[in-house]
C-alpha cells in the first residue's frame, strides 16, 4: 500500500487499480491519498456492502476473480471518463472505512448449476480445491468458485477457518471430533457431513493437543 502511494506520486498514472486488501496501507487509505490525482478502480472479493457503496458513488470496481471480460468492460467505461476529473471518493471512502472492509470475508458468491448463489461464510463446512475450481461445501450441498485456497485463506477469519491440507480449509465450528489414523495422522470428522477430512503432516501440529 505504501509503495503504491509512492509509485503513483512518481508515475502519475491516469488510472490506478487498487485491491482493498493490501499490506501496511489498505486500498481505502491509498485511494484517499491519490484519489484526487487519478481515476481509481477498486478490486475486491464480493462484498454486498462495498459493491453498494461503489455503485452509489459511481466508482468503478472489479470483482474477484478478475477476468478479461470484466477488465474490458471497465476499460470501456474509463475511456469515457478519463478526460474528466476523477470522481469524488470522499463519501464512498467514509462508508467503506465505517464498515471496516479490512475484516474477514462474510459472503461467498458461488456457481450452483446454471445459477449463482450467495453463501454466508458461516454456513461453510469446508473448502476443497479440485482442478481449476474450489468446492464450497455446506451442510446442504456443494457449489463451485474460482478462488484458490491461498486466496481464501488470506480473507477468511483465522480464528474460525484453519487450513488443514494444501487443498482444504475447514470451519472449526463444523468439527465434531478429531481422531488419529494408523499412521498417527489426524482425521477431522464434521458434525453434519459424512466424509472425514485428511490433515497433512504440514498442518498436523494444529491438532497436537487434540
Amino acid at each position: 500500500g505504501a509503495e503504491a502511494v509512492a509509485l503513483a506520486s512518481e508515475l502519475k498514472p491516469d488510472v490506478a487499480f487498487l485491491d482493498i486488501r493490501m499490506p501496511v496501507k489498505d486500498g481505502i487509505a491509498v485511494a484517499g491519498a491519490i484519489g484526487d490525482e487519478c481515476h481509481i478502480v477498486f478490486v475486491t472479493a464480493y462484498d454486498e456492502y462495498a459493491v453498494t457503496a461503489f455503485e452509489q458513488g459511481a466508482v468503478d470496481y472489479l470483482l474477484k476473480p478478475v477476468t478479461a471480460e470484466r477488465i474490458a468492460k471497465v476499460v470501456v467505461r474509463l475511456q469515457a471518463r478519463v478526460t474528466s476529473p476523477p470522481v469524488d471518493l470522499a463519501g464512498v471512502l467514509r462508508q467503506l472505512a465505517a464498515r471496516d472492509t479490512g475484516g474477514p470475508l462474510r459472503w461467498i458468491r458461488a456457481s450452483l448449476g446454471n445459477s449463482m448463489r450467495l453463501i454466508p461464510v458461516d454456513e461453510v463446512c469446508y473448502f476443497h480445491a479440485e482442478d481449476k475450481y474450489t468446492k464450497v461445501v455446506t451442510t446442504s450441498g456443494e457449489a463451485l468458485i474460482r478462488k484458490t485456497i491461498r486466496e481464501l485463506f488470506d480473507v477468511l477469519d483465522p480464528e474460525v477457518f484453519w487450513q488443514v491440507h494444501r487443498s482444504t480449509i475447514v470451519n472449526l465450528r463444523a468439527i465434531a471430533r478429531v481422531e488419529r489414523d494408523y499412521r498417527d495422522q489426524p482425521l477431522v470428522f464434521l458434525k453434519d457431513r459424512p466424509e472425514p477430512l485428511t490433515v497433512s503432516r504440514t498442518f498436523a501440529h494444529l491438532f497436537k493437543t487434540m
